[in-house]
């Protein structure tokens, strides 16, 4: 059996069709979509991934390369 989807912030069951016929899918109005954008605002949801030392010296490295140099005249 499959289960309907439902709103992630007020857990509401949303029709079959919803994510065909809604503006808001997958919330099930306006107000639940400004709800979860305030949240991502607020720093309530994060994506995180392990990083390595490696993957850091690595992105540090390549930060520091796009920096112009101290003495460029700027």
């Amino acid at each position: 059996m499959v289960r309907l989807p439902s709103c992630p912030i007020c857990k509401i069951d949303l029709s079959a069709t919803a994510a065909t016929e809604s503006k808001t899918f997958p919330f099930c109005s306006e107000r639940c979509r400004q709800v979860d954008l305030l949240r991502w605002s607020d720093g309530k949801y994060a994506i995180v991934e392990p990083i390595s030392a490696d993957q850091l010296a690595e992105k540090i490295f390549e930060d520091e390369l796009d920096e112009p140099p101290d003495d460029a005249g700027y």
